[in-house]
């Protein structure tokens, strides 16, 4: 595969020469392998092969002794999805501990890798990054457009793929390989023909306002079983939870409960049932997810405490997605539109209007260069929606 310059590298780097070991989490296909597999590591150790997994699982200090054999000082030590052998991660302590190593963990999985009691968490010991689907910005030389990412997403190897009867192949073997299986047997479920139905649901209410007892109805399970088929989602990095800003002076009526997002829109599609052939209609919608989705990835590449939230009332106000970062919020509205104007503004203004700590506001859509719609609200063009957090770095 191509290999595609990632804008989390820079604090990878950083990591690495510090000499910190590195836990890189992500979802299948985002490009971790071929990431990692770029650098000059020592030891590549890739544990979804049958074979190589068997063998350290049933020796895992087999991983000692190899670091111990090395003629390097300071070994840099690729681990590939640590999460299917967690024994391992005793020994990884312990040559961490030592400075007899360095790693470079990645995984799939953090809901394994969460779970008390069967594995060591090295608290402290690891920096802990994310790689997901493309940003835009890292799609330069490829140019897609908005169509086409609102159709099959930003996975590498998709947008890589110039046939669109290949992207709809591939997506549907990955849909079908790693969701249907890898996603139900962490799921541990008993029913699971009520899992493949929620995932369906899941990917058709991508973005909207989570409504719990509607879909325990619709699935015929209980509503704490959807919200634990949701945690899975979340634990295995397929979706994304996205919670309510709630606080208010003076509004008491603001909606709670999060949204979920699927964290790519091919992936979505293929799980919902979808085609090709999308209504007009329908594009906003997937347009709104898609600046959800860039946003949460854009933020994952600055170092500083921030959060995605949105915000609703009951009167009809809201606005699409909300930026927490360094003390201020940042109000984002989605408009599917090539013409935006003072009237797109309006729940934007009334934002800022409640909240001190927000001073200016964008909205995302359509044009082709960047527009003045009022003095505190600006409209962006897609392609540019990394500047809405220029504006506070």
């Amino acid at each position: 595969m191509r290999f595609i310059s990632r804008h989390i590298e820079e604090r990878f780097q950083k990591a690495l020469n510090r000499r910190k070991s590195v836990l890189l989490l992500g979802p299948r296909q985002a490009g971790k392998t071929t990431f990692v597999k770029s650098l000059n590591a020592d030891l590549y150790i890739n544990l979804a092969r049958p074979a190589t997994r068997q063998a350290y699982e049933k020796d895992p200090g087999q991983l000692t002794r190899e670091v111990e054999a090395m003629d390097a000082r300071f070994p840099l030590i690729i681990i590939d999805e640590v999460q299917k052998a967690l024994l391992l991660l005793d020994a990884v302590q312990d040559l961490i501990d030592s400075q007899r190593a360095q790693f470079i963990l990645t995984g799939s999985s953090a809901r394994k890798l969460r779970r008390q009691g069967d594995a060591n968490l090295l608290p402290g010991r690891l920096v802990i990054l994310r790689m997901d689907p493309l940003l835009i910005s890292e799609m330069k030389p490829l140019s897609p457009s908005i169509e086409e990412l609102l159709l099959y997403g930003s996975l590498p190897q998709i947008i890589l793929e110039k046939s669109t009867e290949n992207r709809e192949e591939d997506l549907f073997s990955y849909v079908t390989t790693y969701l249907e299986e890898e996603i139900r047997s962490e799921a541990l479920v008993r029913n699971i023909g009520a899992f493949s139905n929620f995932l369906k649901f899941a990917a058709l209410e991508s973005g909207s306002i989570s409504n719990f007892h509607k879909l325990s109805q619709d699935v015929g399970v209980s509503h704490p079983t959807i919200n634990e088929y949701y945690q899975i989602l979340v634990d295995c990095l397929v979706a994304e939870r996205v919670e309510a800003l709630s606080q208010s002076r003076t509004r008491k009526k603001l909606l709670k409960s999060p949204k979920f997002l699927i964290y790519d829109l091919g992936v979505r599609r293929i799980a919902a049932g979808e085609g090709c052939d999308i209504p007009g209609k329908y594009m906003g919608e997937l347009f709104e997810q898609w600046v959800g989705l860039e946003l949460l990835r854009l933020l994952r590449t600055f170092p500083q405490k921030s959060a995605l939230l949105f915000w609703r009332d009951q009167t009809g106000a809201e606005v699409d997605w909300i930026i927490e970062k360094e003390g201020e919020f940042i109000p984002v509205g989605v408009k599917w539109t090539k013409r935006p104007s003072m009237r797109d503004t309006k729940h934007i203004h009334t934002f800022i209007e409640e909240y001190p700590n927000s001073i200016r506001g964008y909205v995302i859509c359509r044009i082709s260069r960047r527009q003045k719609l009022t003095d505190k609200v600006t409209a962006l063009p897609w392609e540019e929606v990394h500047r809405v957090l220029e504006a506070t770095s």
